[in-house]
């Protein structure tokens, strides 16, 4: 194991405003929803909105096998109206595992599995329910902390998982 997902923590996170792009799409094509995460920064700044921490994906539904239900999304200092293409929304308030990785975002479904690992070990419930298109989540995150255009290198970009607990 590495050392990062040994060393999850809880935390306490308070509902948060954001809005987002999403889609269904194969694993292979997560890049079609990633890719549009500039149109959410442009949409927040048209409207002189201010981002409250760092963009994110937000999976509501992961069936590796078939279609990830997933959003490019930026956090808000406070509630704005969609438009288009572009959905508001509100990340729920509540207790969730999170860990920091450090290193390739390719990396992070080895931490994922990790960390889903040592909380199934904690005997921690997500909150999440199967259905027959693949698991539905409250909310799962990976927080992209590190600025692209800071540090160009992914093998030293930051990224926080944050997955909801039941309860």
């Amino acid at each position: 194991m590495r050392d990062v997902a040994v060393n999850p923590t809880i935390i306490e996170r308070d509902a948060q405003p954001y809005v987002a792009i999403g889609g269904a799409v194969p694993m292979r094509e997560m890049a079609t929803v990633a890719d549009r995460l500039g149109e959410v920064f442009a949409f927040v700044a048209e409207r002189a909105a201010e981002p409250a921490g760092a963009p994110f994906f937000k999976y509501a539904a992961i069936d590796m096998d078939d279609l990830l239900e997933v959003e490019a999304g930026v956090p808000l200092t406070a509630p704005l109206a969609g438009e288009g293409p572009v959905k508001a929304g509100v990340l729920p308030a509540g207790r969730y595992v999170a860990v920091t990785h450090v290193g390739h975002p390719d990396e992070l479904l080895g931490v994922t599995g990790e960390l889903l690992a040592w909380a199934d070990a904690q005997g921690l419930v997500f909150d999440r329910i199967g259905t027959p298109a693949g698991e539905r989540w409250a909310c799962r995150l990976e927080l992209y902390e590190t600025d692209p255009a800071v540090e160009p290198d992914m093998h030293k970009w930051s990224t926080t998982l944050a997955f909801k607990l039941l309860g």
